[in-house]
């Protein structure tokens, strides 16, 4: 049995991309590089803007932002909220994962 990557966020609606149908994205931790000219804090504290020039930087496939723009609320909410856990400690990423396992 293949275990789910716990970076890939199953979304609640599919959306386009490139003409192709998106159902699920996944999210690989950010470099310092790809951080460049956001704060930190607006990224723990999901501020829209600064996931807006985050996400396209950490998704696959890549959603340019005038995808992201174009989000419903309940896909752009859990993709924020996997890309804030990024900058969390280990032990706090931990507890996440294993919450979210147990839904």
């Amino acid at each position: 049995m293949t275990k789910a990557n716990p970076n890939t966020v199953t979304l609640s609606s599919p959306i386009k991309v490139g003409g192709k149908e998106i159902t699920e994205v996944t999210l690989r931790k950010p470099k310092a590089g790809e951080m460049r000219g956001l704060q930190t804090a607006n990224v723990l504290q999901m501020d829209v803007d600064t996931m807006i020039k985050l996400l396209p930087r950490i998704t696959s496939p890549v959603l340019d932002p005038a995808v992201v723009e174009d989000l419903d609320a309940d896909n752009f909410g859990p993709l924020c909220q996997k890309a804030m856990s990024f900058l969390l400690p280990k032990a706090a990423q931990d507890k996440i994962t294993a919450a979210a396992a147990s839904l």
